[in-house]
């Protein structure tokens, strides 16, 4: 019975290796998309309106320009320069046109101030169309702006604000008045784009397609795409196969890495990321300067006609020869380097045992920068080192 139950367990530990956790498999819709397949850019340019005193001031004569052409597109002509509105605002309305978008959809719209004006707090946004690169009109935008936050200020230039007072949303302030025609019917091909590129990544997700769909229906043709031959039974069911497709659960791999972020001090190791054994000893080299200004005082102060060459001053004071105050500069300079011993860190086998070896070193993140440097110098370090 002992020696069965050992066989269990030899079996199940066996398995435990060859076959990943569940809980790291991704599904293939959330690490790849479809070729053709995406967003495109909408911007253009709009007025906020009904601000309270926080808009445009001085400087910003475009703003006046285009609330001068929106009054004569209204039947009103006025000479640009006579404008001194206070409550409009130019912005820079830019949105998203999502895929397989029709007409009638409502998008989220971003307002962007290009003017001096000091916030977008109450405005509304005109109507304002939204093109693509091409220079057509995909969009519609018009709505009340919110900000999220406040600015309010003094006359002598105090004030309080909270977040961003100069960039607005509309949820929904835009409406699809163009399609981009997209479609993926009558198709007997398809190409999948890996976010992350990896050769592991790709025959994992081609083996599970043809395991669950069909043998021969996905190959990997690099390390970032995948090739969809189409079968018949699915010609008219694309967006099914799609579905199926999406479902499905792979393992992705990634490359060793470590990104190191010098202007924060940001350090992220990954999960494949292995340190050979290496001995390590950091220590920090403090210089402090400290200055001070030494003030030597003048000689007393000489009688009238006393002391050969003594100096007449206003009001009859006479002082003796170098009698002026003077202020001189005083240098404290001190060097402390910490005591810190020579530490091994031994290899690891995981990422918990490396980052518990890297905490015995007891240094800082910013400290950990130039460490990982030194070991990946060393070769000690099985990864890729990348400094952003």
């Amino acid at each position: 019975m002992c020696g069965r139950f050992k066989i269990i367990l030899l079996f199940l530990l066996v398995l435990s290796f060859n076959f990943p956790a569940a809980g790291m498999a991704a599904r293939i819709k959330d690490i790849s998309s479809i070729k053709g397949v995406r967003p495109n850019q909408l911007f253009g340019y709009g007025l906020v309106i009904g601000l309270f005193g926080s808009g445009d001031k001085g400087g910003s004569s475009f703003t006046q320009k285009g609330l001068a052409n929106m009054l004569e597109h209204m039947g009103i002509n006025v000479n640009p320069e006579d404008i001194k509105a206070k409550n409009v605002a130019a912005v820079i309305v830019s949105a998203t046109y999502p895929p397989f978008a029709r007409i009638g959809k409502k998008i989220d719209v971003t307002l962007s101030s290009i003017g001096d004006a000091k916030s977008l707090l109450g405005g509304t946004l005109l109507l304002t169309p939204l093109k693509g690169v091409d220079s057509k009109v995909y969009a519609l935008a018009q709505g009340p702006v919110v900000i999220g936050g406040y600015a309010v200020g003094g006359a002598a230039g105090g004030g309080v604000g909270k977040n961003h007072t100069t960039v607005g949303r509309i949820s929904g302030g835009a409406t699809i008045e163009r399609e981009i025609p997209l479609s993926i019917m009558d198709k007997k091909e398809m190409t999948i784009i890996l976010n992350n590129p990896d050769f592991n990544t790709a025959a994992r997700a081609a083996q599970a397609i043809n395991s669950q769909i069909g043998e021969g229906i996905a190959r990997a043709i690099d390390p970032g795409t995948l090739s969809l031959n189409i079968p018949e039974k699915f010609q008219d069911k694309v967006v099914k196969l799609i579905a199926q497709i999406g479902d499905l659960e792979v393992v992705p791999d990634c490359v060793a890495k470590v990104i190191v972020n010098e202007k924060t001090g940001t350090v992220v190791v990954g999960e494949n990321v292995r340190i050979q054994k290496v001995a390590v000893a950091h220590g920090n080299l403090s210089i402090q300067i400290k200055e001070t200004k030494q003030v030597s005082q003048p000689l007393p102060f000489a009688p009238p006609g006393r002391g050969a060459g003594a100096t007449q001053m206003e009001g009859g004071t006479i002082v003796a020869p170098g009698g002026s105050t003077v202020v001189t500069p005083d240098s404290d300079v001190g060097v402390t380097e910490e005591d810190n011993r020579l530490v091994l860190i031994p290899e690891g086998r995981t990422i918990g045992e490396l980052v518990k070896a890297l905490n015995a070193i007891g240094v800082t993140p910013r400290d950990l920068i130039t460490i990982l440097q030194a070991i990946k110098a060393a070769g000690a370090l099985q990864g890729d080192l990348q400094i952003i």
